[in-house]
């Protein structure tokens, strides 16, 4: 009977150690984006700005994001996450925010790829929003990790 107490035990620390380990290797990384006209490439004269907070859970990929804006010369007629790409140049469109209409706040959530989660992280993504004035985008900016 010792020998079993002493073996569940040793089983059950065993246990609590890997569940440890694997909840030590997930993260929850945090992501904003400050969106504005001088970030669009070529740069627009709009007045619009935004803000953009994110959460990126490395375990399962799934970005969760929080959108706000103002200001801009009409309806959002598309939004979008870009990468990969550098402050300063374009990309194809990763992630197409699909609510409707798009209006002041957005949030959502959508799993990633762990390629695109790696590109993300890296600071090679960046979010706009497009208006029937500026159809490739009137404010846009880049994903940088949050403290």
């Amino acid at each position: 009977m010792k020998k079993l107490n002493s073996l569940i035990r040793t089983v059950v620390a065993a246990s609590t150690l890997a569940f440890v380990s694997i909840a030590a290797h997930a993260a929850t990384i945090t992501l904003k984006a400050d969106l504005k006209a001088s970030a669009e490439v070529p740069a627009k004269d709009s007045t619009g700005t935004g803000t953009l907070t994110a959460t990126l859970d490395t375990d399962t990929n799934e970005l969760k994001y929080h959108i706000e804006f103002s200001g801009l010369t009409g309806p959002v007629v598309a939004a979008h996450f870009h990468g990969p790409a550098a402050a300063g140049t374009n990309a194809k469109p990763q992630i197409p925010i699909k609510t409707s209409p798009l209006a002041s706040p957005i949030d959502g959530k959508a799993t990633i790829t762990p390629e695109q989660a790696k590109d993300l992280v890296d600071g090679k993504w960046y979010f706009n929003l497009h208006t029937s004035a500026n159809p490739g985008g009137e404010i846009r900016g880049q994903l940088v990790k949050s403290e």
